[in-house]
């Protein structure tokens, strides 16, 4: 019960934040607060707005006994913008924060851009660990199928974290399928992409590419139904996207 306990505890930051009527709304619905847990995400138009709903909710924090971590607290700016210089926004106690380039949300990292735009250079690192964890243990002893089973479940799941919801580019993708070709290529002991593809081809090991829009698709499938509001504001523009996933 105590994640319950916790979001009727906090529940009174959200309602000041609403109640403030700055920030960003869709469709007349607040969007300028997003929290899970104790990660906090606050949405603005502008610094000066963004300034004012962080007073109100460090302010509110503090009348429940909670306290906003300045070293962990930063500033990302996203727009047309993004790379002029921002005034920066000060804490009650008169500490500023640090505008920075990219920022780390729930796992999920995304970086300063003229649009939404995640960064995927941090799960590549993270998939090549798990991989050499895994391959130094067994890649002498045990069987190509037994490796590839393994990266399936061990390894994958590292590089294809929130791939679900978050944005690819062109490059995004080459760059994940190349990640996962040169893995295979140390497994296979070959340099050859045509090599790899008929490997891949008769392991059935699919590309990083396919699993992602896999996943797209069954996480779009379930967006589509939900009986959540904001869900149900944005379900034309998900529909549209999995209708051009499916093809």
């Amino acid at each position: 019960m105590s994640p319950h306990f916790f979001a009727l505890y906090i529940d009174d930051v959200i309602n000041s934040v609403k109640s403030r009527g700055i920030g960003c709304h869709m469709r007349n619905m607040c969007m300028s607060i997003i929290l899970y847990a104790d990660d906090i995400l606050l949405l603005a138009p502008s610094v000066e707005g963004l300034q004012q709903l962080f007073v109100t909710c460090e302010s509110e924090l503090n009348n429940i006994g909670m306290f906003i971590n300045e070293k962990k607290t930063v500033c990302l700016r996203i727009g047309s913008r993004y790379q002029a210089t921002c005034a920066n926004i000060v804490t009650l106690t008169g500490k500023r924060l640090e505008w920075v380039d990219k920022v780390r949300y729930l796992g999920i990292y995304v970086v300063s851009s003229s649009k939404f735009k995640c960064c995927y250079d941090e799960a590549k690192k993270a998939f090549y660990r798990s991989f050499n964890a895994v391959y130094g243990r067994i890649g002498r002893s045990a069987s190509e199928e037994v490796v590839l089973s393994l990266i399936r479940s061990k390894c994958l799941p590292v590089l294809l974290y929130g791939s679900d919801a978050c944005p690819l580019t062109v490059s995004d993708s080459r760059s994940v399928d190349f990640t996962v070709t040169r893995i295979l290529m140390k497994i296979f002991k070959t340099c050859s992409n045509n090599v790899i593809s008929d490997c891949m081809n008769f392991f059935c090991f699919l590309s990083a590419t396919e699993l992602i829009k896999r996943r797209k698709i069954r996480f779009l499938s379930k967006y589509v139904i939900a009986d959540n509001y904001l869900c149900l504001l944005c379900a034309s523009e998900a529909t549209q996207e999995l209708d051009e996933l499916c093809g």
